[in-house]
């Protein structure tokens, strides 16, 4: 499956950007679409409208947690490999996009916790539908060289 695609197609049918990356690995977390969506949903616009680090890096993030996380909180060298793999797959973002920071990807879009309506006006604006696709396609690429 093209991950990056389905992120889009999650994005466009109104998800935020942390759930369209987040739900469209399910196939391969064994996690719930609903459950997901759920779980991530404060990560969307930024940490919920903050416009801090870019809901599809979170989910992008979730992801590999899901996926290559662990589980002991004494697990130290488990968790040095997974910030490892965190912090590469972030500065391929960065290198991508030029940051993680969702105001400075979403220039002149301002800090609101609501919601906006999606419009094609809204969709015209972000580039959000890119970096979900973006996230999602340095997921799978991981994978591809990280088999499961």
């Amino acid at each position: 499956m093209d991950h990056s695609i389905k992120a889009a197609e999650l994005f466009l049918e109104g998800y935020n950007c942390a759930q369209a990356v987040a739900v469209a690995f399910c196939d391969l977390t064994g996690l719930d679409k609903d459950h997901t969506a759920k779980l991530v949903s404060g990560f969307g616009g930024g940490m919920g409208g903050l416009r801090e680090v870019c809901g599809a890096v979170s989910g992008m993030f979730f992801v590999m947690g899901q996926l290559y996380g662990y589980e002991s909180p004494t697990d130290d060298e488990a968790k040095k490999e997974l910030y490892a793999r965190v912090h590469g797959l972030a500065e391929k973002f960065k290198e991508e996009n030029g940051s993680i920071i969702c105001r400075e990807l979403l220039v002149n879009i301002p800090t609101d916790p609501n919601p906006s309506p999606r419009t094609a006006e809204y969709y015209a604006k972000r580039p959000c539908a890119r970096m979900v696709m973006v996230a999602a396609k340095l997921v799978d690429e991981f994978i591809e060289k990280n088999p499961l």
